[in-house]
């Protein structure tokens, strides 16, 4: 029998959203066997808008990188520390670049099979639905993509498992 979902990539930022769909993801991967990715991009494309924008001069733009790269670091070691409570090895890179794009070639260059994304924030304008990369990688990915709601319960479940 082939397997619906052999390799698994699930998006992480710096939300609590995230961390839920990075559950779901694990306990997903476990069941199917499959081979799981936890994927932060550093924002250097929104970064690169701020500075153009004078919003950033050139040294706070560099200390500002870091800073989305410590965050990286800290996200991905709490995603494998989940999985490592399942007894499941996750694989984690990171990233810079354009959200959208960084996920997009990664999805075609690592034979993704299923994206799973954290559940998208209230879009309160249509900059903002323009603006949001889970919005945009919903739209744009090229393979399934399995959108995880807000969900408290996970917690328990996933303590019980």
């Amino acid at each position: 029998m082939k397997l619906l979902f052999r390799n698994i990539l699930v998006y992480i930022d710096s939300s609590e959203s995230a961390m839920i769909a990075a559950m779901h993801a694990i306990l997903i991967a476990k069941e199917t066997d499959a081979k799981l990715t936890a994927l932060y991009v550093v924002d250097t494309k929104s970064v690169g808008d701020l500075l153009k924008a004078r919003i950033f001069v050139d040294a706070e733009k560099d200390l500002y990188e870091e800073d989305l790269k410590g965050d990286a670091q800290r996200y991905l070691r709490q995603v494998s520390r989940l999985a490592e409570r399942k007894g499941f090895e996750i694989e984690t890179e990171t990233l810079s670049g354009s959200v959208s794009h960084e996920v997009r070639d990664y999805i075609k260059s690592h034979d993704v099979d299923l994206l799973v994304l954290g559940g998208i924030r209230d879009i309160r304008s249509r900059r903002d639905e323009m603006l949001s990369e889970s919005d945009r990688l919903l739209r744009t990915a090229s393979c399934p993509v399995l959108l995880v709601r807000d969900d408290s319960d996970i917690w328990e479940s996933f303590e019980e498992e």
